[in-house]
């Protein structure tokens, strides 16, 4: 039971370290393989992740390929219901400001009542060689509600060209015209770029139910 609760122990801190990152129960194991030298089994570790589901400790995001119109099992994204017993968990330490901005944005959507799912998009392209090459972007969120759809970046700062080039990558290669939309840190009011994306503050998207349809 002792040994049974230090793996539970140790999974939650994983789990608390990783929010908005993807991983996958096998990732997990290798972790404990190669730093504990202890055998905890991706099959054992799926069981114990649905438990912390179950008890609403946790939440999972699905990833969704939004080219190919499936999903994709592998490599999900975990994020804690309670933030604050989160930071409490690691001590107050790993606070990333992105991460648990996208936290804060995943589990306010989930209370709209959307469904909310992690976009990726298969991009190719060629080497200086000529030879092909695919590149995997990702979307923080892709939103469903009905027929209803946004795709949701999230990002702490977006002063640097280099930066708005990185969130804005994924959106221009998205095949369809759904509301694009960027949650920055601050108070901004929504506002439309020159490519149509709407960049709008974190304040104002929490203060505001309807935000996502402006």
């Amino acid at each position: 039971m002792e040994r049974l609760y230090d793996f539970l122990s140790t999974l939650v801190d994983i789990l608390a370290s990783v929010i908005g990152a993807p991983t996958n129960p096998t990732r997990i194991s290798n972790t404990f393989a190669s730093e504990r030298q202890t055998s905890y089994t991706n099959k054992t570790i799926s069981n114990h992740i649905n438990y912390l589901e179950e008890a609403f400790l946790i939440s999972k995001s699905n990833r969704y390929d939004i080219k190919g119109r499936k999903y994709v099992g592998a490599n999900l994204k975990y994020y804690f219901t309670d933030l604050g017993l989160r930071n409490a968990r690691l001590n107050f330490r790993q606070q990333e400001p992105t991460h648990i901005m996208e936290n804060i944005v995943y589990n306010e959507l989930l209370i709209r009542g959307y469904n909310v799912d992690t976009g990726i998009i298969d991009v190719f392209g060629k080497t200086q060689e000529g030879k092909r090459v695919r590149k995997r972007l990702e979307v923080d969120f892709v939103v469903n509600q009905g027929s209803q759809r946004y795709y949701v970046q999230v990002a702490y700062d977006m002063a640097s060209k280099e930066k708005q080039s990185q969130e804005f990558r994924s959106f221009r290669n998205i095949p369809d015209s759904f509301k694009k939309i960027v949650i920055v840190d601050g108070t901004a009011k929504p506002w439309r770029n020159e490519e149509g994306f709407v960049i709008m503050g974190m304040k104002y998207f929490l203060l505001n139910s309807d935000s996502l349809e402006f």
